[in-house]
């Protein structure tokens, strides 16, 4: 198999451990979700100092840490809100918001390139934004409500990229750093947290899933995202990034059986058509790049 191929089948394994991730926050709906982003925090930290170790890149870490400090600890703190809120939503039955919030995502951080970085958008990109809003506000009209799970997901995490697009650092490296600075609160809580406990207070399966929720459902998908977007074009890699939320609803809807109204497939509609207007232009846009270039290449050679 190709390079491409081997790319776009780990691109599929990671947004398939990231789309049914629901079902591990779900078992373990008997621990609170501050406690279990504590663990998570821990064993991810564990996880990628193990594999930067075996990369000899583990000195990467404090060296970014220490050139940019204010930026990592930011973006610590948004994906650790991220994932807080998240865990919250699929504990409380808010899964199909949160799979709503990643869809919203990529719009967000579209909008987000035009306010911080003076991007310039298309015609097809303001009208897929402002689909996404309508979407929000038909939510918000119909349960009177507003959907914040979704906002604060969508938001977090579209900060959390544009954080992440000034360090000058791989994925691995920069999640290692991250899950670092927050690891003295974890270990504290955690602290206090078991102060009367006389030891650990959970079963062995427990402990299992705590594990599986810093590895399985965090480094390798990480790991596997990082494989994919070196090998595969990033049009591709955002097509196949919309598996996530779509398994998330999946779990909403057919495992969960969590209410699905008229509401909610009229603001599902409107995103997957704004995801679509989108995704459209970004293959046409990425398309006309690559005829450009074989146009100037070819030209080159005459």
């Amino acid at each position: 198999m190709t390079d491409a191929h081997n790319g776009i089948l780990a691109m599929i394994g990671a947004c398939v451990i990231w789309g049914l991730s629901p079902l591990l926050f779900k078992a373990l709906g008997h621990v609170a979700p501050l406690e279990i982003l504590a663990h998570r925090t821990i064993w991810a930290f564990v996880f990628f100092c193990a594999v930067l170790a075996v990369q000899g890149r583990l000195r990467l870490m404090p060296q970014l840490i220490g050139g940019a400090p204010g930026r990592v600890l930011f973006a610590a703190l948004m994906i650790s809100l991220n994932w807080l809120v998240y865990i919250w939503a699929v504990q409380i039955g808010r899964t199909m918001q949160a799979s709503l919030g990643y869809y919203i995502f990529p719009l967000v951080t579209v909008l987000l390139g035009a306010v911080v970085f003076g991007e310039r958008l298309g015609r097809v990109q303001w009208l897929s934004v402002g689909l996404a809003a309508s979407a929000v506000c038909v939510l918000s009209f119909g349960f009177g409500v507003v959907p914040l799970v979704s906002l604060v997901l969508a938001v977090t995490f579209g900060l959390y990229g544009t954080l992440k697009k000034g360090l000058d650092a791989g994925p691995v490296v920069s999640v290692t750093a991250e899950v670092a600075m927050l690891l003295p609160l974890a270990l504290g809580w955690l602290a206090w947290l078991y102060r009367d406990a006389g030891g650990f207070p959970h079963s062995l399966g427990t402990a299992g899933l705590f594990f599986l929720s810093g590895s399985l459902f965090t480094a390798i998908p990480l790991m596997l995202f990082s494989y994919a977007t070196r090998r595969v074009r990033l049009v591709t890699v955002g097509l196949v990034q919309y598996l996530n939320p779509t398994l998330q609803f999946l779990c909403a809807t057919l495992v969960f059986a969590e209410p699905f109204t008229g509401w909610h497939a009229a603001a599902f509609g409107l995103i997957w058509i704004a995801l679509a207007l989108y995704s459209g232009q970004a293959v046409m846009e990425e398309r006309a790049s690559r005829r450009r270039a074989m146009s100037v290449g070819t030209s080159g050679t005459v």
